[in-house]
């Protein structure tokens, strides 16, 4: 058994034809450029019983030589993956069953019938790939860069593999990052959160691509860095897997909620303060609001109009042709990695970071209510907008962590906002005066409805007052 690291990235063949030949690598090449036809069968259960369990099985042939290989449950964020994996050298193209025993096979399958595992479907390609050479200091680095270009198949249904593959074969997992990083600069790499594997499931049944990804168990007493790293782990993994099935499906609803995870993001890193100095974030958020200034004009138009949904999918396919969504995505991956807004902030900031994340939080929360003022829209209810980024960190951390908190009423709280927010984004452009007039009464019966509310009142008091 052994830890497999490895990064995933989606590309076109024109973008692995420019790797072959890309200076960056052709430096460091060990090896030089090796090829291997790869078969694949990939099995399990009718019932998709290893696939619930997060269990990969399948066969191998490689040349002459057969494989059986199982990966279980790891960690997978942003294309980074972690798994464990064992193989086995096998005589012939069939699977034995006698080698899933429990030394590998996970306590989650234990009651399983093995002889009802049957083959699901095949992905065969060719690998170009080598090994290259990544000092990171004195540290010794080497990374397998695959090159991978066929089809997975099930049934009558195919979808085609172009790919690179980073595999770790010694060093850091930051190394992955930083050379796929590197390579994005000038080249559409897409982080990909998806395995071959799982496009085989999806093949089969359209719905088994999970989008949601575990749930984030934040504490009260955890520290607010620890809280964000662990969100904004989740908001970018959410966003890759988001963006590889609108990319697949062209579903309107699945462009929204990737929005929707960058907006939450970019809310998320400017309520951090002095946790966070500005000069540690400022790639970060300058590459969300780029993002966010192009997709979420588009999705708030696309609501109402049939034909900006009908071109989105073609217009985010030039999106991803682009390297932008690969550059952000890798880069914020090395940021998270590094907690790099924790490493130039002063001694206040250090205080901050490591507080406790119900308190922290009460803090901000009291703090930006009273600085969100809606008495003052309800009188003013067309200046709304104008307070969207204050409400939008305010939804954010209520969205992620309000279990935390000993408050009354805050679901409630958490909805009535929504309904504030989805008001506030609305513009007030060039509608019919009977239309625009029923927008702004709409704005002040929310707002009031918000400002008169039990949780959001318990908000507000001063801290000794709660």
């Amino acid at each position: 058994m052994h830890i497999e690291t490895e990064l995933k990235l989606r590309a076109s063949r024109e973008t692995l034809a420019a790797l072959r030949e890309h200076p960056l690598l052709k430096k460091r090449n060990k090896s030089g450029w090796q090829t291997r036809e790869l078969s694949n069968q990939y099995f399990d259960t009718p019932e998709g019983d290893l696939s619930a369990a997060q269990v990969a099985l399948r066969l191998r042939r490689d040349g002459e030589v057969i494989i059986q290989t199982l990966k279980c449950r790891g960690r997978s964020v942003a294309g980074l993956s972690e798994r464990n994996e064992f193989e086995w050298q096998l005589e012939k193209p069939k699977l034995d069953l006698k080698k899933l025993d429990a030394t590998c096979w996970p306590e989650a399958l234990a009651a399983l019938d093995k002889k009802t595992i049957k083959p699901l479907f095949t992905t065969d390609f060719t690998r170009e790939y080598a090994e290259i050479a990544w000092g990171r200091g004195k540290a010794k680095v080497v990374i397998e860069v695959a090159l991978d270009q066929g089809w997975v198949v099930a049934g009558k249904q195919k979808e085609d593999i172009c790919e690179v593959e980073l595999e770790l074969r010694e060093g850091t997992a930051e190394a992955l990052l930083e050379l796929a990083s590197e390579l994005s600069a000038t080249l559409a790499l897409m982080p990909c959160d998806i395995s071959k594997a799982e496009r085989g499931y999806r093949l089969l049944d359209p719905a088994s691509y999970d989008l949601n990804l575990p749930g984030t168990e934040l504490e009260p007493t955890m520290a607010l860095d620890d809280a964000f790293t662990a969100l904004a782990w989740q908001l970018l993994g959410s966003s890759q897997r988001l963006a590889e099935q609108y990319r697949y499906n062209g579903h309107w609803g699945l462009l929204q909620d990737w929005v929707k995870a960058l907006s939450e993001l970019r809310a998320l890193v400017s309520s951090l303060g002095q946790a966070a100095p500005r000069a540690t974030s400022r790639e970060l958020r300058s590459s969300l609001d780029a993002l966010l200034e192009d997709w979420r004009p588009l999705v708030q138009a696309g609501n109402d109009d049939e034909d900006i949904r009908r071109a989105a999918p073609e217009q985010f396919a030039e999106e991803l042709q682009d390297p932008r969504w690969g550059q952000f995505s890798l880069n914020t991956s090395r940021w998270l990695l590094a907690r790099a807004w924790t490493l130039e902030r002063n001694n206040r900031g250090d205080r901050q970071g490591k507080a406790q994340l119900a308190s922290w939080l009460m803090h901000l929360l009291g703090e930006e209510g009273r600085d969100l003022q809606l008495s003052l829209y309800v009188q003013r209810p067309e200046d709304l907008g104008e307070q969207l980024p204050r409400i939008e960190r305010v939804q954010s951390w209520l969205h992620h962590a309000r279990q935390v908190l000993e408050a009354p009423q805050l679901d409630r709280l958490y909805g009535d906002l929504n309904k504030l927010q989805q008001l506030a984004e609305q513009p007030l452009g060039d509608e019919e005066a009977e239309v625009r007039e029923q927008l702004l009464e709409n704005r002040i019966e929310q707002a009031r409805a918000v400002d008169q509310s039990r949780g959001w009142k318990y908000l507000l008091k001063p801290a000794s007052s709660r």
